[in-house]
């Protein structure tokens, strides 16, 4: 079976394995693990912040971020397309007491221009907004990266508002890839930043928040409390350091990859797909009639798994586990199937 669900189906390779076992452990409660310290060095160094802090899933590294970032009653402004508007099971709201406004951006992206009307806390009975959230690559979006220009205009809104920014990097990989954006740029622009390693990195667990280290004392704190606090993880640091290492250089293939089967989707007549909008690992595209739900056993039956991202939309992502025979293969039962 060929998995273009999702990115994060990826299971460790051999030598990731084998750096798993080998890897010097100590408990991270007590902050005694060595791997996990010098991983959380090593990634706040590269991305230019003062300290990072390890975190069994993006959901709760994007929770910490708004934490520590909001105060019980703020507002938080977000792209209705966002992860943490739709993925994360309200927890912003039921965690720390905030609200997400909901906007509508362009392919999961925020602008100054959307921003600007949508500042509240002039009166008692408004919300005080204080967070810009943004997601980049936007996975609603299409894998669509924001450019330096725009989170700089952005950060000079949030600067000009007393705003912070949270960037749900997730996919912050691709971006970085498809863009050639220095990671040092990304302190600049964000108070707070998520990565992931479980997705295109192929990790098979963890993320980590990043910013200043009196937000990275709070946040460890707040991760203790809402039962994250882990023991010998130097085992999963060691797989997240070995992908960065091993797998961030292959996105590249994955992102030439999801173009190639844009390109083929895009000659088939009972599909359609914007090209041009395909920019990483992931596309999106539409059948013409019928309902995407329809279209998933078929594919599967051919030994391909997608998935729905709509009534009549549907997502396939690349991971670095899909090799090029794969990509014939599914290339061929795009064109048998829906030509």
């Amino acid at each position: 079976m060929i998995d273009l669900r999702s990115d994060t189906v990826t299971t460790p390779t051999t030598e990731m394995r084998e750096a798993m076992v080998e890897a010097e452990v100590g408990d991270d409660v007590f902050g005694e693990d060595p791997t996990v310290n010098n991983l959380e060095q090593k990634v706040a160094s590269l991305f230019g912040f003062e300290a990072g802090l390890f975190v069994p899933s993006g959901t709760m590294a994007n929770q910490l971020s708004l934490n520590v970032l909001t105060n019980q009653g703020d507002e938080v402004l977000i792209d209705k397309t966002g992860h943490i508007f739709n993925y994360e099971s309200t927890a912003a709201a039921h965690l720390s007491s905030v609200l997400l406004k909901t906007l509508e951006g362009h392919r999961g992206k925020l602008s100054v221009e959307l921003l600007n009307d949508n500042v509240r806390g002039t009166h008692d009975w408004d919300p005080n907004t204080k967070v810009i959230s943004l997601e980049n690559t936007t996975n609603k979006g299409g894998g669509c990266c924001y450019t330096e220009d725009e989170l700089n205009e952005i950060r000079e809104f949030a600067d000009t508002n007393d705003l912070k920014v949270h960037l749900d990097g997730a996919r912050l990989w691709n971006a970085m890839t498809a863009t050639g954006t220095d990671p040092q740029f990304y302190s600049s622009i964000a108070d707070t930043l998520s990565v992931c390693f479980s997705k295109g990195l192929g990790a098979p667990v963890g993320s980590m928040v990043l910013s200043s280290q009196k937000n990275i004392n709070t946040a460890r704190r707040m991760r203790k409390m809402w039962g994250g606090g882990m023991r010998q993880i130097g085992l999963l640091a060691a797989a997240a350091d070995h992908a960065i290492e091993y797998h961030y250089p292959l996105l590249e293939e994955d992102h030439r990859r999801a173009k190639e089967l844009a390109r083929t989707i895009d000659n088939c007549s009972q599909l359609a797909i914007d090209i041009e909008s395909v920019e990483t690992n992931i596309l999106i595209f539409d059948v013409k009639e019928g309902t995407a739900e329809s279209v998933i056993p078929v594919l599967e039956e051919e030994g391909v798994r997608i998935v729905p991202f709509g009534p009549q939309t549907l997502r396939a992502t690349f991971h670095f586990q899909v090799t090029d025979e794969d990509l014939e293969k599914v290339k061929a039962t795009f064109k048998e199937q829906f030509s």
